[in-house]
């Protein structure tokens, strides 16, 4: 993306305006206090790893719908960062078997969820 395109730009922020809304209003909906799975960030992780599949396979990579959705709504959407805080405060409250799952389930279910998506999406829409 060429730093000139301020439209492309204006999709992303769009886009990753509406993303981080949806999961702060998911977030605050689903709160749940340390020692116990959060439903809220592993759900928009994994909502945004199948999304994202679909995105980047039928979306070229200069369509602002993929800027848009790609970028914008599913990088705000998704947080990494959010799920290794809760690792860690897991962690910090000894529940280093539930930190264990929570990272691996995060991250090997978002792979899954993601091949999943991208394979789903070529054999309907080829």
């Amino acid at each position: 993306m060429a730093l000139t395109d301020r439209r492309e730009l204006a999709a992303v922020f769009v886009g990753g305006g509406v993303g981080t809304l949806a999961r702060a209003g998911l977030v605050h909906a689903l709160a749940v206090p340390p020692g116990h799975w959060p439903w809220a960030t592993f759900v928009v992780n994994i909502l945004g790893a199948a999304l994202l599949g679909v995105v980047a396979t039928r979306l070229a990579g200069t369509d602002y719908r993929r800027s848009l959705l790609g970028t914008g709504f599913c990088g705000g959407l998704t947080t990494f960062s959010t799920m290794q805080v809760e690792t860690v405060t897991m962690l910090e409250h000894g529940h280093h078997a539930l930190a264990a799952g929570y990272t691996a389930g995060s991250i090997g279910l978002g792979l899954l969820v993601l091949q999943a998506a991208t394979a789903l999406t070529r054999r309907v829409w080829p």
